[in-house]
């Protein structure tokens, strides 16, 4: 059975839209399992897990969050997002969290180029200005998917978020009740001010050597476990940010493998009504 993709316009005035995965030939609605963006967008590597989770059986849809009214916003246009995202991977990842040495590492590439890639960076570190709105579409894509899409219409939805979509899916299990369940691959987790909102089973996937994000999980753990908040979750070692991106010199293939069969129990435990059928 065959993938049927597309993109689609949502939202009151279809001011949001995103790349929808799911089983061409299936008839009856299927669970949803929202797929959240790196920073570098809805790109192909997110496309390709998007595409993966649908082959699971899951009507599986990534929101782009940088576009509006079906435009990207300035500075994060598809080629210039790829832009940036090459010249990432070239460097290594104490260069990227240094702005002298990232800067550094720009100099040495032509003027135009290089100003190009560093008004797009501006904008990627500055994402977290931009959190309640992407909060707020990600609640609405949840609402879509469960009340309004033909193919997903009734049945549960479940969110799988990488980097800044690991934060968001954090995000919306702490304000959609009705969220089945929310993965967090190397996202900042959700303060211990808001675990008494969470309803849902979470999962985190972290690598060992990813300590900007790691060194904060076994204190979230802890108040979760506190706060009666069903989390688990799992360190790789040796397994670096961005473990998951098979796009990316971080690709971790052991943890990745690990960590997508882990995932795929957990959707079937959260998003199945009959577990025992």
């Amino acid at each position: 059975m065959s993938v049927e993709t597309e993109w689609i316009r949502y939202g009151e005035n279809g001011e949001y839209s995103g790349y929808m995965a799911r089983m061409a030939d299936v008839g009856e609605p299927l669970p949803s399992v929202i797929v959240l963006q790196e920073i570098w967008g809805v790109d192909g590597h997110i496309q390709d897990v998007t595409r993966r989770l649908a082959k699971a059986g899951y009507v599986a849809f990534a929101p782009d969050l940088f576009s509006k009214d079906g435009e990207r916003l300035p500075g994060f246009e598809q080629d210039r997002i790829e832009q940036a995202k090459q010249f990432r991977n070239t460097i290594k990842p104490a260069q990227w969290a240094d702005p002298k040495q990232r800067s550094a590492a720009l100099s040495g590439l032509p003027v135009h180029q290089r100003e190009q890639i560093e008004r797009t960076l501006a904008g990627i570190f500055n994402v977290g200005g931009m959190l309640p709105e992407l909060t707020r579409q990600v609640v609405s894509t949840s609402a879509w998917l469960k009340e309004t899409y033909e193919y997903s219409y009734g049945k549960g939805v479940a969110s799988v978020g990488f980097c800044l979509g690991g934060t968001l899916s954090g995000q919306l299990a702490v304000r959609d009740p009705g969220l089945r369940g929310a993965v967090i691959f190397y996202g900042n987790a959700p303060s211990p001010e808001q675990l008494p909102e969470i309803q849902c089973p979470v999962s985190g996937f972290y690598g060992e050597l990813d300590l900007r994000i790691t060194a904060a999980v076994p204190e979230f753990a802890q108040a979760a476990n506190e706060a009666d908040v069903d989390f688990d979750y799992h360190i790789y070692d040796g397994a670096q940010h961005a473990f998951f991106n098979d796009t990316r010199p971080s690709y971790h293939v052991n943890a990745a493998r690990d960590a997508f069969a882990r995932t795929l129990l957990f959707l079937q435990r959260v998003l199945t009504d009959s577990p025992e059928s």
